[in-house]
Formats: structure tokens, C-alpha cells, sequence
């Protein structure tokens, strides 16, 4: 049995770490947060095993890949190219797609953008949501979760210096980021690590008034029987050595900006503070593939123990959904949580497997 193989490839002005194993036809598995290449080890092998090329990068800013310093070098049409780019590095016209959370969210658009490059995808947890003509995506959050909502919590903290001459204001934002890493910071990595893994809130994940959302996930110290005290050190020694702000800045170039506004007043000068900083950055750059369908043939598959699945499930079988998205299947896997490609690995293993064949 051929053990996975490791190599960097470079592709759209960066280097990704890329796990590879098995011969075939080209299959992209892409992870989600915090994760690594390491989530997808059942997969690997299972597909590996069955007659597919399997590749499983560490994303842009996470594990051994670079982690470009400024948020503004995540927006989805990086994330694509660095997609496209491993894919034309082993001389394939299309591939296999599977994503799981951000990495859902990535192949989504890859789909949407590059059509010709996917011959099928999968998307693990978290279906497509089309970009709302009116709100961008973090103020829609804010307006229909609140501030406790945990990307609107990852976004980075600003402060405004309002400079007022006569009738004329000048405002300068300062971005801070690292609020979020601060609040990782009061745990040991491990702990941040079995906070994430281990979430089985079956509502959406939500921080209480005035706390950091690290603080209201709960950490047990029972291990499931799906996961090891060894398989989530490796997460946590990796994040040891990078950090977590490479992952966060793909929340972070959701909505990401520096503001200089202009406006009438009276004259005065003072210091000004807000919680999160939004622009319109990923929402203006996808206004041309507003109302585009999806037609990739694409299966989505959720556990019933997801959190939020009740309403994601009410979203993906309305008459929206399916119009956006008319070539799809919906798998839903029994005593699911989110992350379900580790926690029932067999059964999305297969899943995943029955629709590839399809396509073969």
C-alpha cells in the first residue's frame, strides 16, 4: 500500500502543501477551519485505494502552505486561482471536487467561475448561498445573527480617529487585527482545537452577550470514539507553529477595509471605536455572477445533527436553491455533526464515492 506523498507546488503567485496519494482520475479535497490537509486522511485513502489521484491541500494560510500577511489576499477569486492553478500544475483539464466547510464554500465558486474545470463536486456541511444584491455578506450576518456570531466575531476590531476641519470630517480607520487570536490565546492550542471539533450545538454558533465565541464552546474532556487524543495534537502542534490568522482572514476578506470617509459637520475631533470593520470587497467583486446557476453536477451532504440543520435543510429544498443549483443531490447522514467527513467518515467516504462514479 503506498503511503500519502508530500511535495509544495507553487500556483498563483504562492506555495501550497499538498498531500497526494493513488493513481486516476484527479481528485481535490479542500478543508475547512481550523483544519489542515490532515482532515481529509479517511478520504485519502479511501479514494486512493478505489482507482483516484487524491489530492489534499493545506488551503492558502494554513499548516505548511504560505500565509500571505494581509487579509486582503483571501477573497474567493485567490482562493479559486490557487484551486486551478493545482489542478493545471498535473496537466488535468478537470477534476473531482470535495469541500468541507470554507473548502465547500471554495469549491462553490470554482464551480460557479470555472465550470469547465470540475466534473463533479461535493460539498460537505455548508451549501451555496448566492450573493445578496442589497447587504453584504458580514452586515447580513450582523443584521440576522448579531454581533455573537462567530464570523462576524472573527472580522478584525477597528478604531477611527474623526478629523474635522470646519465642515469637512476626515475619517481614519485603523485596522486591528488579532482580537480573535487574543481570545484564542486564553486556551492551549489542543483546547482550541477539541472546542472546534467536538461542537455539537445543533443551533447556529452564536456567542452570548459580551463573550468571545472561544468561550462559549464547550470542551469535554471525553474524546468521542471518531476522534484521538494523537490525531488532534497533530492539529494543534501545526497551529503551534503558525498560528490562526491565516485561517481567520478568509473570514476576515469576507468583508475587509480601511475607510476613508468624507462627510458635513461641525468642527471637532475625537476617538472612536467599533467592532468590526466591513467593506463590500468579495460583494462587489462577484456582482457580474449575480443570479448565475450553478451547473455543475454538485451533491450536498449534511448531518441531521448539524448546527443549524433544520433551516439549512428548509434553504437547499426551497424553489431558490434548486434554481440556483438545478443539478443537485442532498445526502443527509443520520446522527450527523458538522464535522461529519470525520466523525462518519465511512458513510460520507462512500458517499462521495457513489456520486464520483457517476461521472467515470
Amino acid at each position: 500500500m503506498n503511503k500519502v506523498s508530500h511535495q509544495r507546488i507553487k500556483t498563483n503567485g504562492i506555495t501550497l502543501h499538498v498531500a497526494e496519494k493513488g493513481t486516476g482520475p484527479l481528485v481535490v479535497l479542500l478543508h475547512g477551519f481550523p483544519e489542515l490537509w490532515f482532515a481529509w486522511r479517511h478520504q485519502i485513502s479511501f479514494l486512493a485505494d478505489r482507482g483516484y489521484h487524491v489530492l489534499a491541500p493545506d488551503l492558502r494560510g494554513f499548516g505548511d502552505s504560505d500565509r500571505p500577511p494581509s487579509a486582503s489576499s483571501y477573497t474567493l477569486f485567490h482562493l479559486v486561482g490557487d484551486i486551478i492553478g493545482l489542478i493545471n500544475h498535473f496537466g488535468e483539464k478537470q477534476a473531482f471536487v470535495v469541500g468541507f466547510g470554507w473548502g465547500a464554500v471554495i469549491g462553490w465558486y470554482l464551480s460557479l467561475f470555472r465550470p469547465d474545470k470540475v466534473k463533479a463536486f461535493v460539498a460537505i456541511s455548508v451549501p451555496y448561498f448566492q450573493r445578496d444584491p442589497n447587504i453584504s455578506f458580514v452586515q447580513n450576518y450582523r443584521q440576522t445573527y448579531g454581533d455573537g456570531f462567530y464570523i462576524c466575531q472573527f472580522q478584525v476590531h477597528t478604531s477611527a480617529m474623526y478629523t474635522f476641519f470646519s465642515s469637512l470630517t476626515v475619517v481614519f480607520v485603523k485596522r486591528e487585527p488579532g482580537k480573535a487570536e487574543r481570545s484564542f490565546a486564553r486556551y492551549d492550542y489542543l483546547t482550541v482545537i477539541k472546542k472546534f471539533m467536538r461542537i455539537t450545538l445543533t443551533d447556529n454558533l452564536i456567542a452570548s452577550p459580551g463573550k468571545d465565541i472561544i468561550d462559549c464552546m464547550e470542551t469535554s474532556s471525553v474524546l468521542p470514539p471518531w476522534i484521538s487524543e494523537e490525531e488532534l495534537q497533530v492539529y494543534a502542534d501545526k497551529y503551534r507553529e503558525t498560528g490562526f490568522s491565516g485561517g481567520l482572514n478568509l473570514h476576515r476578506c469576507i468583508d475587509n477595509s480601511t475607510e476613508v470617509r468624507l462627510s458635513f459637520t461641525f468642527l471637532r475631533i475625537w476617538n472612536a471605536s467599533s467592532p468590526f470593520s466591513y467593506d463590500n470587497r468579495n460583494w462587489e467583486l462577484l456582482a457580474p455572477w449575480q443570479g448565475a446557476k450553478i451547473t455543475v453536477p454538485s451533491k450536498l451532504i449534511i448531518g441531521d445533527k448539524d448546527w443549524g440543520f433544520e433551516g439549512t435543510l428548509k434553504y437547499v429544498q426551497g424553489d431558490g436553491f434548486k434554481n440556483l443549483v438545478p443539478n443537485l443531490e442532498v445526502a443527509i447522514i443520520d446522527e450527523g455533526h458538522h464535522y461529519i467527513h470525520i466523525e462518519k467518515a465511512h458513510e460520507v467516504s462512500q458517499e462521495i464515492l457513489s456520486f464520483f462514479q457517476k461521472f467515470c
